[in-house]
């Protein structure tokens, strides 16, 4: 793979016929959200940037939030690691998203976490927490977060999950992952994501079986829009990581409104098809999203 791992996926795209055929590969913008293409790859420098264009192409931020609502942002604030490092959310990306969340009308916006190590340290070293901040979100610690359970229709293993009320009673929900590896599911993308948006005992509950369980969650609970940040990828010793030499300048945002169409697209990052990462072939298998590359409509721009 070369420095931001440009050939191995365009070589992927190349054998699953996307390039030639099945997806729309166009630099124009949808003019409807009826016209809008399944998964927007935004490539750049900077991801406010990247961010803003990418959720323009999918029809705006109106398409997904009304003047009024309030909005959940969720991005991965797991861990005592800086920006350079990439096992949280770039900080930009989570603030474009406050800014278009605020100017298309938006009342109240929070952001949140269910960090894995201490909260406080986790939202500070990431940047997230001051510059969510000083965009205007409200920016909380999930320790001070109330529950509701919700059902998993259908669920092999999952039957329902106690998640974090305000992400349910919300007007828009945002999963905001960033794109890394990970030890047990090879790679943690926008599913993997929502373990962050529970309360269950993921030891007892979901880890055991997590592959399937991930597939379950993800067809009972589905966000609004979801944001890949993958400005930064952790490519070795995920999701924790800390060694720069672990981190690849990839220079993408990639924006879809299903999650499981969007980390099928997510692991060619790694020069993976979506059928090597059990969870993504789980929750397609399951009819929660289409991973089948060439059956998606797909733009690419730069920002």
């Amino acid at each position: 793979m070369d420095r931001n791992g440009e050939s191995t996926r365009r070589e992927f795209f190349r054998d699953m016929g996307v390039l030639a055929g099945g997806a729309a590969l166009t630099s124009g913008l949808p003019l409807f959200a009826a016209d809008a293409p399944d998964l927007v790859v935004v490539s750049g420098e900077d991801p406010k940037a990247m961010v803003k264009k990418a959720i323009e192409a999918l029809g705006g931020m109106k398409r997904f939030v009304s003047k009024g609502d309030v909005v959940v942002i969720k991005p991965n604030i797991g861990w005592e690691r800086t920006v350079e490092q990439a096992a949280n959310t770039n900080p930009d990306v989570v603030v474009g998203l406050i800014e278009m969340a605020f100017d298309a009308g938006a009342k109240e916006i929070k952001v949140f976490d269910r960090s894995v190590q201490e909260p406080p340290q986790c939202y500070a070293m990431s940047g997230i927490a001051e510059a969510a901040k000083k965009a205007g979100a409200k920016v909380l610690f999930h320790t001070k977060l109330k529950t509701a359970d919700i059902p998993i229709k259908d669920g092999v293993v999952l039957k329902k999950s106690a998640v974090w009320r305000d992400a349910v009673e919300c007007d828009c929900y945002i999963n905001v992952p960033v794109a890394k590896t990970h030890s047990q599911t090879r790679l943690t993308l926008a599913i993997k994501n929502h373990m962050g948006v529970t309360a269950d005992d993921c030891g007892k509950a979901w880890h055991p079986k997590l592959d399937q369980v991930l597939a379950d969650f993800a067809s009972g609970f589905t966000p609004k829009l979801t944001v890949l940040d993958a400005y930064r990828i952790v490519i070795k010793d995920g999701p924790k990581a800390g060694n720069l030499a672990d981190v690849q300048l990839a220079r993408k945002c990639i924006a879809g409104v299903n999650q499981v169409s969007l980390d099928a697209y997510g692991a060619t990052l790694f020069g993976k098809k979506p059928t090597d990462v059990a969870h993504i072939d789980l929750a397609g298998k399951r009819g929660a999203g289409e991973i089948d590359l060439a059956k998606l409509k797909i733009v690419e721009l730069k920002a």
